[in-house]
């Protein structure tokens, strides 16, 4: 896992560009299932501040953590719950068989 400050463009050679909060559990449910399923991903911390995420909101259009973008698939999701639905059905069974 990579990690990157807010003014570092996001970079295309993981699989995912992970936005987060600092001790979020939502964030973190994210973040074991990525290393679960193996999943490369760059991690990007944002304004605690939920007033200041307009990286997040442009991205998602709402200020809510976590949001996953997918390089592999152009696909842009927030919701815990969806992003491990999401990341199970699309990476489960990547290169093992």
């Amino acid at each position: 896992m990579a990690e990157q400050t807010l003014d570092e463009p996001a970079s295309v050679d993981a699989d995912l560009t992970l936005y987060r909060l600092q001790g979020c559990p939502f964030c973190e449910r994210v973040v074991r299932t990525l290393e679960d399923l193996d999943v490369s991903y760059h991690s990007r911390f944002v304004e605690a501040k939920h007033s200041e995420r307009n990286v997040v909101q442009r991205l998602s259009g709402n200020r809510e953590v976590p949001v996953i973008v997918d390089h592999n698939t152009g696909v842009t999701m927030g919701e815990s719950p969806r992003i491990v639905k999401y990341l199970y059905k699309t990476y489960r069974n990547r290169g093992g068989d």
